[in-house]
C-alpha cells in the first residue's frame, strides 16, 4: 500500500531514541523529511546521521518541550528551514517504567506536576505551534503518544497524564479536524527499546527475581506472547501520519501486543 507521504513533512519530538526514533526512520523511509527534535545534541547528531540514510530532507531541532520558548523557537526554526509542516508526531516524554512508584502518603504534587509539564503541556505546546501551518495548507496530521498506563490503575502519575493526553487529543480533534487536520493517540504497553533491558533488570532487582522471570511475566502479559518493539510500534504512528488514516479522528489506538483478559468496546 503506498501510504502517499512522499514529499510530505513531519516534526517527532522525542525523536532521538525509542518509539521517536523509529518513528522518525520511518517516515524518511516513506519519503518524508523529517525534523527532529530533541534536547540533548549528541544523541540528537546521531538519530540525524540515522534517519537521514533514506535521502529525504532531515533536520536536527533542539528544544526542550516543557519550554515554551524553546518550542517556539523550534517551530521557527523548522518552519524556516522546511517550508511548512504538514505531520507533527509527539513522543517528547519520560517512559512509564522511569516514574518513581510512591504510595499516596509520599506522593508530592511536582511528581504529578513534572509530568503533565513535560507530556501533557509538551504536547499541547508543539500541536499549538505547528498546527497553523497545517490550518493554511487545509491538511495535516497529529499523533499523540501516550501509553497503556491510561487504562491500568498501577501508576497515579502515569495514569493521569496518559488518561489527559488522550482528552486533549479528542478536543482538539473536535476543532481541527474540519479544518483537514486528523488527531489520534497511540497506546504503547512496554516496548522494546534501548532502554527497556535496564528497566526489566531494575524490576527484577525490586522485586527478588532474575530478569529472564520478570522479561516473561512482561511477555505473558501481551495477547502476541512478546514485547512489541519500537519499530513495530512506529509502523502504527506512520500510518496513522498518512493520508490513508483519514477514518480515524480524535480515537485513541492501542499498540502494545494486545492486554491479556481485556475488552476495550
Amino acid at each position: 500500500m503506498d501510504l502517499q507521504l512522499t514529499g510530505k513533512r513531519a516534526v517527532v519530538t522525542g525523536g532521538s531514541s525509542g518509539i521517536g526514533l523509529a518513528v522518525a526512520d520511518g517516515l524518511a523511509a516513506e519519503g518524508v523529511d523529517v525534523a527532529v527534535v530533541a534536547r540533548r545534541k549528541e544523541p540528537l547528531d546521531a538519530a540525524v546521521d540515522q534517519v537521514a540514510r533514506h535521502g529525504t530532507r532531515v533536520l536536527a531541532a533542539p528544544a526542550d518541550t516543557a519550554d515554551d520558548d524553546s518550542v517556539r523557537g523550534m517551530a521557527k526554526q523548522v518552519l524556516d528551514e522546511l517550508g511548512g509542516v504538514d505531520i507533527l508526531v509527539n513522543a517528547a516524554a519520560r517512559p512509564a517504567g522511569l516514574i518513581p512508584q510512591r504510595e499516596l502518603a509520599d506522593l508530592t504534587d511536582d511528581d504529578v506536576r513534572i509530568e503533565l509539564e513535560t507530556k501533557l503541556l509538551g504536547y499541547l505546546r508543539c500541536a499549538r505551534a505547528l498546527s497553523p501551518s497545517m490550518i493554511e495548507s487545509g491538511w495535516g496530521r497529529i499523533v499523540n503518544v501516550s501509553g497503556l498506563n491510561a487504562r491500568q490503575s498501577v501508576s497515579v502519575v502515569g495514569s493521569v497524564r496518559n488518561i489527559a493526553v488522550a482528552a486533549m487529543s479528542s478536543a482538539l480533534a473536535d476543532e481541527l479536524g474540519p479544518k483537514g487536520i486528523n488527531v489520534s493517540v497511540v497506546h504503547p504497553g512496554m516496548t522494546v527499546t534501548t532502554g527497556t533491558e535496564e528497566l526489566i533488570a531494575s524490576r527484577a532487582r525490586q522485586q527478588g527475581i532474575d530478569e529472564a522471570t520478570m522479561r516473561a511475566r512482561a511477555e505473558a502479559g501481551t495477547r502476541i506472547g512478546r514485547l512489541a518493539t519500537a519499530a513495530e510500534v512506529a509502523d502504527v504512528i506512520v500510518f496513522l501520519c498518512s493520508p490513508r488514516a483519514v477514518a480515524i479522528a480524535g480515537d485513541t489506538i492501542a499498540a502494545g501486543g494486545g492486554a491479556r483478559g481485556v475488552t476495550y468496546y
